[in-house]
């Protein structure tokens, strides 16, 4: 199982803009971490895509590009590319760039974002959230299955026999589609034999394996081998020495950041006792010392079937640079060989 972290290159910032030079600290710590999380063996770090203040992740491309240069082993790859919002060309540019930089250790995951602001900020409709998806993924597995295409649709201008460059070091470009819970999104990944990463930041993990049984039988029905339809695990988590640290260091900042974006979307804000069966035998947090949350990660794979990856995000909490440098040491110390 490959094991890594997922950042959104949060600042922690709230309700107040930080100022250049506190923009430039994050990101150097960020890259730090990411540099970190090769020498503790991690297989992969991915970059997320957002368009808010709180974040410094709106061109991911660019960051792992930068931090392609100080790594050496580690995979490099967005979490997720809202490509809904994006054009597919430059897209699969960026990438390929990426991965010429990085020698072959680029990966995309696509899917259409669990936050809007992309949309407005691109010209979008929000009510063509899923036709802009099903169109431009097409595109994009077009680009990357082949050098000059030939395609139209009807968010984007026609193609016309266009070469499109550069090409990727891999052949083909890894790319993975990112889901949350909706069947439609199973059932697609499986027919188009993508590998699947489920984002499960709430709930009881083993709830998803309905919808993972979808996707494994749409693959197997558009004839895809088993072996290709990899499923991956997205989770809020956090590892500190002891189970009591993890929870008293992560629960502040969960508990913010979940209740603010909880006033966004109407949920009721967080309490104590939910973050406790969140991050209990059955929830889906993975949030304690290693050897718990080691054998977490292998009963929620074992309740979905099997999953081939499991990534951290873990600087959503307000942690400090150092808390997460100690818990990537831990998870490369003690998480990755358990899992081996």
């Amino acid at each position: 199982m490959e094991v890594g972290i997922d950042s959104f290159a949060a600042t922690g910032a709230g309700d107040t803009r930080l100022d250049a030079k506190d923009n430039m600290n994050e990101m150097a710590n960020l890259l730090a971490r990411i540099e970190a999380a090769d020498q503790a063996g991690l297989h992969v770090f991915g970059i997320g895509e957002h368009h808010r203040k709180e974040f410094l992740d709106s061109a991911p491309a660019v960051i792992l590009a930068a931090a392609a240069a100080r790594t050496k082993q580690i995979r490099l790859t967005s979490a997720v590319t809202v490509l809904s919002a994006a054009d597919p060309v430059r897209v699969f540019q960026n990438f390929a760039t990426l991965d010429i930089i990085s020698r072959g250790r680029a990966e995309v995951v696509v899917g259409r974002g669990s936050f809007i602001e992309a949309y407005p900020l691109f010209g979008y409709k929000l009510e063509d959230y899923d036709a802009l998806f099903i169109e431009k993924l097409d595109l994009f597995l077009q680009i990357r299955a082949q050098e000059v295409v030939q395609w139209k649709g009807k968010f984007r201008p026609a193609l016309n026999n266009v070469a499109i460059y550069p090409r990727p070091v891999q052949d083909p470009l890894p790319v993975w589609l990112g889901v949350g819970g909706t069947p439609q999104s199973f059932v697609r990944a499986g027919t188009l034999g993508l590998p699947l990463m489920v984002a499960i930041i709430g709930g009881e993990t083993h709830r998803f394996r309905p919808l993972v049984d979808l996707y494994r039988e749409a693959g197997e029905k558009a004839g895809h081998a088993p072996e290709k339809l990899r499923v991956g695990l997205h989770s809020l988590g956090y590892v500190a020495e002891t189970r009591e640290q993890a929870m008293e260091d992560y629960y502040p900042g969960y508990a913010a950041t979940f209740t603010k974006i909880g006033r966004e979307r109407g949920w009721p804000p967080v309490t104590r006792p939910q973050f406790d069966a969140q991050a209990g035998p059955r929830g889906a947090l993975l949030v304690g010392d290693p050897q718990e949350v080691a054998e977490k990660i292998r009963r929620h794979s074992e309740s979905l079937g099997g999953i081939a990856r499991v990534t951290f995000q873990m600087d959503n909490a307000g942690l400090s640079h150092e808390k997460l440098l100690k818990s990537i040491d831990l998870i490369g110390k003690y998480i990755v060989p358990a899992l081996q």
